[in-house]
């Protein structure tokens, strides 16, 4: 503990009471200790239950007094403890805490989905290994776990799901309780409510129930003993995640229920102990031939089928976290139902931990289409492991970071995250970093995500990945016996005409799922906006882009500008090499070598392969691909879980 801590805690028991002698809690003392770490001056923590600008338990007033000292109020030591990160960060910026500063959170629930598994894997984690080590538990705790713990304080995140939405059964059984009891227990006086995802058929799996439909008594009953029996381990258990009746897994469709019945019936279930369901609608069975309208109309028909203690947790777009995609067009079309997004940390789809992609800027995009005040939550799919630090490479922090923050002001701009981030996080004395290596940092990573869409699926492309890892490129995929919507070709139907997905009134008509100003808009190709162009048009080779281009030179020039985006990354890179923290140049440059050798991966076999069907020559200026086409459609590439490569393994396809 360094000095002053041990002040600040004792200062944390006398404030925090409202003067009372009542002793504070263990948030405040952490709050305290965070203070004494990382801020300078005189701090006092009171609990205020009075102040009408407060109107939740997680917000806080900062306030610099007339002594110069600061003073944080809230009507919860949760909110005590948001308010103390709140007032480091702001006095980062300028040196002393805010004249008085108030913060309400938008959403009163804002979680981490960890997509880990019970055996140490975690499903598109690119991080090591899971950092709930479920063998060592209950008996030993990770210190990782409280370092994760104040990270998500930082930066407001009050809910952890801990466990895949593949969930297996086991983590319903009373070993696993306990293990997750101890999980619990360490999250709690961070402010975190602790969630599981649950398998629907846990009761035939775990106790032999011949059923799981939720209609049966036995089955209900048997939920409902199984939340007692997790309340009584964990008294502030937030609720479940549901995956149902997707990618094989169980659901009450299997037994000829709806959707909204099987949710309303573990719904019954939490009701008594204050507890939610999160209803996932990633759904794509095969009720239209275009799979970006099957959430919508599994869905849309149950608008107000759902209990009040049900949200339905919907992804951004209406696919599967594509570098970018339109708004899913669930969002709004179900006002008797509360809604929350459901965003991607882990980079899936977009290079893995080896690539730079800060996804702020997308999440902005969302936002720009989906009212905020709409939604009830925000979720965010965690790109947490057990490596050093926490997320695969430190600028995947970043991503970390801005998901907390927009849950909680979904109106913060990219920029200003970006600026409180690499204060925090990336700089050694952010004081001393002169403002031109301030500023290209911060536009690195502003452009780092558009660069993704570019070299990958520029002009509304999607899902051109390679099959399994989704690392690379491979829109020629072609696996025997795998559904048509889990390949390439079926997204970007490239013919000698043109390509792209029609989905206008012409084509599958999934513009009509949308309001009829948008429907308008995207309805027409010349009204679309360009960079959804491909998604809502098959759109002939030659047709003339706004800057009068034709679309396949567009498509040319799009291609090449991700890649001179990402080689432009390298010498911003090196000029901030003095002024970063130890050991994170290290960790980045061999990444953003990767990433440029990537980018041109897929510029060149991308190109080559439409070229095949647009029968026109590369436009002038751009680079003629260094390898053939045959040789790019020979790369296997041996591993899953696709983290930083070695040469030897560069080799394999470079």
């Amino acid at each position: 503990m360094k000095p002053g801590a041990i002040f600040y805690t004792m200062l944390a028991l006398v404030c925090v009471a409202c003067g009372a002698d009542k002793p504070a809690g263990e948030s405040c003392a952490i709050a305290a200790e965070y203070l004494a770490e990382h801020y300078p001056g005189t701090v006092s923590l009171d609990i205020d239950t009075a102040d009408t600008a407060l109107s939740v338990p997680d917000a806080f007033r900062v306030r610099r007094e007339a002594d110069g000292s600061a003073r944080v109020t809230s009507p919860s030591e949760a909110g005590l403890l948001y308010g103390a990160c709140a007032l480091v960060r702001m006095s980062a910026q300028d040196g002393t805490a805010p004249l008085d500063t108030v913060e309400v959170p938008a959403y009163s629930l804002r979680v981490l989905n960890h997509w880990d598994n019970l055996d140490g894997t975690v499903e598109r984690g690119y991080a090591g290994r899971s950092i709930w080590k479920w063998d060592e538990l209950p008996d030993k705790i990770s210190p990782q776990y409280a370092d994760y713990a104040m990270r998500c304080a930082e930066v407001g995140i009050n809910g952890a799901v801990l466990n895949n939405v593949n969930a297996s059964p086991r983590i319903l059984s009373s070993d696993y309780l306990e293990k997750v009891k101890a999980i619990a227990d360490v999250l709690r006086p961070y402010g975190i409510r602790t969630y599981l995802s649950v398998n629907f058929a846990s009761p035939m799996a775990l106790d032999s129930l011949p059923t799981a439909d939720p209609l049966d008594p036995a089955v209900r009953r048997w939920w409902s003993d199984k939340a007692d029996e997790i309340y009584d381990l964990i008294p502030d258990f937030g609720g479940f995640l549901v995956k149902a009746n997707s990618e094989g897994q169980p659901g009450p469709c299997d037994f000829g229920r709806s959707h909204a019945e099987g949710a309303n019936m573990l719904a019954e279930a939490l009701r008594p102990h204050g507890g939610i369901v999160m209803w996932r609608a990633f759904v794509y069975s095969p009720a239209d031939a275009d799979r970006a309208k099957q959430a919508y109309l599994e869905f849309q028909p149950l608008d107000g089928s759902f209990a009040d203690n049900v949200i339905l947790q919907i992804k951004n777009g209406p696919v599967d976290f594509q570098p970018r995609e339109p708004y899913s067009p669930l969002f709004g079309a179900m006002p008797a139902t509360p809604q929350m997004a459901e965003l991607q940390i882990t980079q899936e789809y977009l290079g893995h931990s080896n690539h730079v992609a800060y996804l702020a800027p997308m999440w902005q995009e969302f936002f720009s289409y989906v009212d905020p005040a709409s939604l009830v939550a925000v979720a965010g799919v965690a790109n947490v492991g057990d490596s050093e630090c926490l997320t695969g490479n430190p600028v995947a922090d970043a991503n970390w970071y801005a998901f907390g923050r927009m849950a909680w002001n979904p109106r913060l701009s990219p920029a200003q995250i970006a600026d409180e981030w690499t204060a925090r996080s990336l700089y050694a004395d952010a004081a001393s970093v002169p403002d031109s290596v301030r500023a290209a940092v911060r536009d690195m990573l502003l452009a780092s995500r558009e660069a993704v869409v570019d070299y990958m699926m520029p002009l509304g492309l999607h899902h051109l990945f390679a099959f399994g890892h989704h690392y690379g490129p491979e829109p020629w995929c072609d696996v025997p016996g795998a559904r048509p919507d889990w390949l390439p070709r079926y997204y970007h139907r490239a013919d000698r005409v043109g390509i792209g997905f029609d989905r206008t009134s012409g084509g599958s008509n999934a513009v009509a799922q949308y309001p009829d100003s948008l429907y308008a808009l995207f309805n027409n190709i010349d009204s679309c906006p360009e960079e959804f162009l491909l998604w809502f048009h098959h759109a002939p080779w030659t047709h003339r882009m706004r800057s009068g281009r034709t679309l396949w030179d567009e498509l040319c020039y799009a291609y090449d500008r991700g890649v001179r985006t990402v080689d432009g990354f390298i010498p911003v890179w090196e000029a901030a090499r003095p002024y970063l923290k130890p050991g994170v140049y290290e960790a980045m440059a061999p990444r953003l070598r990767t990433q440029a050798a990537d980018a041109r991966w897929w510029r060149d076999a991308c190109l080559l392969y439409f070229a095949q069907f647009s029968r026109m020559p590369l436009p002038a200026g751009i680079e003629a691909p260094s390898r053939t086409l045959e040789e790019y459609m020979k790369v296997q590439l041996p591993i899953s879980n696709f983290e930083c490569p070695s040469d030897s393994l560069l080799n394999l396809y470079r």
